[in-house]
């Protein structure tokens, strides 16, 4: 029987974020869209997954703000319903062991019927000390511990003399077994109604493992009953239940085999996925063949200009993607390339060769970065450049002053500025091209198809150039690119040399900090990167700022430190220190990871490396080794290490070869840590798992081909249906490019 959940009149529609769509984006990127086309309206059926988690018991305003951090990835949005039903577990805990107080397992759940024997508060004035519950079974004694306790609520919950079951952690004390703040405490008659084995999600700070489940049961009754919209030939032969009961099979494991992700409901639930992104890659490949370009006319004497302001020769992989773009600048069809390439492999200068030729043709263009950090970066990189091409450029980010955003906005109304180097700030909606024809994206996986769709309305038959210098796997490619061309950048620059990477105990720490006070002495520049900014008290990691201060006893004021909570113009000081060598050892954490560029820096100390992905490291150690100077990396480890993070740094010994490493951080890790997305709080795919739905992938890209086929604006029954099965997973952008969407 589903219980009763009040709906409120009003509730916001928000789109799910899936695949590589950061949440920090969404909000600045609907404006654009909704002057411009109008969105698709959401099937009714589908408005109670979309209310606010404050429609469920005992969820308010500061728990659905948790939710959504937890499942959204974001500080800044509540969960939603179905926020929660795609928040999967990991693995369960299982109440049914009853072995008696006397015979209960340190450190082992269980589930304990004892008589409440008395209550023990702490002495007056000494909150230090707990409050204790003692209780008896047929076997023993047990005591219950509870810390700043509320006497009067415990006295309610466990009266002296009835009987009450207890169940959760055991610890032995002093000879007596006893359970510190219960899981459960229960009569019999509600005894008998609760669920003995329990999923385990993966949590966060300030949130309880039973008040999660708890909102994740009312949100599994709020799922309605939907069509069907897989195929018979697809449903039959696997044996997979309809979608309302998968979800209720998923967050119910009976058993560890449950959640197994090869079980009928998880390959089911993943196969909707699946199905889901592939029918909107493929409608969104369908759309642009279909929609009309524009012949970009020019003669390459803008990029030439460029060519001959460089220092260095293009390698043979730029030369190839500068030709491959400039082929599809020229064609009437809209172009849409994703452009990969190795650290340190040159790929801002094809971008802005792209960018020259479209100027050249009478054209804007814009550059987007990530960060503020990395735009600051690439517009400094392409200033002199555009000035000795007689290019017009100029940078905007969400921190610039009102004067200057004025003065830019104004420019680009008018054509003054003929490129435009930003960050999402270029979504909003004040921000307005006189004739924008190209888009260059560096590091498509924090930027997703919303967002590139935002862009491209900002102007007619916008061409879109994506940039990554995270080498994918093919499998990777298809899934998340699949509706782009490809190039690759396969070389480094001419004559930059190996890095020497060797990974180092901790317990060397010294002979390290010797080792540097040599180089830096030389002449050198170093990077100290550390996985946190503060210390942490649950894991045993040094912290940047406790690094810092340790190294800059040594160093002096040669140090300098960046991390991500600073402000952008902090920031950027000490990005300018260590560039000038006013500091000579820079501690950071991961924000140095993608594209900044100290050509003199040299080396590179990862501390924990057990603890960073394989492509991760290998980002960090692109840092250096970018220019004709000897450059090492040393992979700091706290032993022992486990066998994933032994054969992680042992591949980074072996080669620099970036699509190699791809591949084995897929075999290891997973998409999420590949694309870098997982380390910037967006989720990836919620239910799928690549490594293990790789067959499923294929089945539903060949499905999504021949329902178009079949019926090219899912104007039929099972059209209809499947458009539901867009919405679910928040792809209801693809549904705008149907007819009579």
């Amino acid at each position: 029987m589903k219980r009763s959940i009040t709906k409120p009149p009003q509730f916001v529609s928000l789109n799910l974020q899936i695949c590589n769509n950061p949440p920090e984006m969404n909000t600045d990127l609907a404006s654009p869209l909704k002057k411009r086309h109008q969105r698709p309206m959401r099937p009714e059926i589908l408005t109670p997954l979309y209310q606010s988690v404050q429609v469920l018991p005992k969820i308010g305003p500061k728990l659905a703000g948790l939710l959504g951090r937890l499942t959204r990835g974001s500080d800044t949005e509540e969960a939603r319903v179905i926020d929660l039903l795609f928040h999967r577990p990991y693995s369960l805990i299982d109440r049914q062991r009853q072995p008696g107080a006397a015979n209960a397992v340190d450190g082992e759940i269980a589930t304990f019927e004892l008589h409440i024997d008395q209550h023990i508060p702490p002495p007056p004035g000494n909150k230090r000390l707990p409050y204790r519950v003692t209780g008896h079974d047929q076997t023993g004694e047990m005591d219950l511990v509870f810390f700043h306790a509320h006497a009067a609520y415990l006295e309610k919950t466990l009266p002296v003399g009835e009987t009450r079951y207890v169940s959760g952690t055991v610890e032995w004390f002093r000879n007596i077994p006893q359970m510190v703040h219960p899981d459960h405490i229960v009569s019999a008659e509600d005894f008998a109604a609760m669920p003995l084995v329990e999923p385990v999600y993966p949590m966060t700070g300030g949130l309880s493992r039973k008040i999660f489940g708890r909102a994740v049961s009312y949100a599994v009754d709020l799922v309605p009953d939907l069509p069907e919209w897989l195929d018979k030939t697809i449903l039959e032969p696997r044996n997979w239940p309809e979608f309302q009961q998968a979800l209720i099979q998923l967050h119910n494991p009976k058993a560890l085999s449950d959640l197994e992700p090869i079980s009928p409901h998880h390959s089911r639930l993943a196969y909707d996925e699946l199905l889901a992104t592939q029918l909107a890659l493929a409608i969104t490949r369908q759309k642009m063949k279909k929609q009309k370009g524009v012949s970009r006319a020019f003669s390459g004497t803008t990029s030439q200009k460029i060519i001959a302001a460089l220092p260095f020769s293009l390698t043979h992989s730029q030369t190839t993607a500068i030709t491959q773009i400039e082929a599809d600048l020229r064609k009437p069809e809209r172009m849409l390339r994703l452009l990969q390439g190795d650290v340190g492999s040159g790929k801002t200068l094809v971008g802005l060769m792209a960018m020259a030729d479209v100027v050249e043709a009478g054209f804007q263009a814009g550059f987007m970065a990530p960060t503020e950090l990395l735009a600051r970066q690439h517009f400094q990189t392409m200033q002199p450049l555009c000035d000795a091409a007689g290019l017009r450029i100029a940078i905007l980010t969400g921190k610039d002053k009102q004067s200057h955003r004025k003065a830019v906005i104004g420019g680009l109304d008018s054509g003054e500025i003929d490129i435009l180097v930003g960050t999402h700030a270029l979504f909003q909606e004040s921000v307005s091209f006189r004739d924008l024809a190209l888009i260059v994206v560096d590091e498509q996986h924090r930027f997703g198809v919303h967002q590139r769709l935002a862009l491209s309305a900002k102007g007619v038959a916008v061409d879109v150039l994506v940039m990554t210098a995270t080498p994918i796997p093919r499998t990777l490619v298809l899934t998340y690119f699949g509706d782009m061309d490809v190039s690759k950048l396969m070389e480094k620059p001419a004559g930059r040399q190996p890095i020497d990477t060797r990974s180092v105990s901790q317990d060397r720490m010294d002979d390290v900090i010797i080792g540097l006070q040599r180089a830096l002495a030389s002449g050198q520049k170093a990077y100290w990167v550390c996985p946190l900014v503060e210390e942490a008290e649950i894991l045993d990691l040094t912290s940047a700022e406790e690094r810092f201060a340790n190294l800059k006893s040594v160093f002096g004021d040669g140090t300098g430190l960046v991390h991500g909570r600073m402000t952008p113009a902090e920031k950027d000081a000490a990005m300018r220190s260590f560039k000038s060598g006013e500091t000579r050892i820079l501690v950071a954490t991961t924000v140095i990871e993608v594209g900044v560029d100290v050509p003199d820096a040299t080396i590179m100390v990862v501390e924990h490396a057990e603890r960073f992905g394989l492509s991760q490291l290998h980002q960090l150690r692109g840092r250096v080794g970018r220019s004709t100077g000897k450059s090492s990396c040393i992979l700091l480890y706290k032993a022992p290490l486990g066998e994933t993070a032994r054969a992680r740094l042992n591949i980074l010994r072996e080669t620099e070869d970036g699509f190699r490493i791809a591949e084995e951080d897929l075999r290891l890790r997973g998409e999420g840590e590949v694309l870098g997305i997982r380390q910037s709080g967006a989720p990836t795919f919620r239910i799928a798992d690549l490594q293990v739905h790789a067959e499923l992938l294929e089945i539903a890209r060949k499905e999504a081909r021949l329902i178009l086929q079949r019926d090219p604006d899912m104007q039929t029954q099972r059209g209809h249906d499947l458009r539901i099965l867009l919405y679910l997973f928040g792809l209801d952008e693809a549904i705008r490019y149907l007819k009579a969407g």
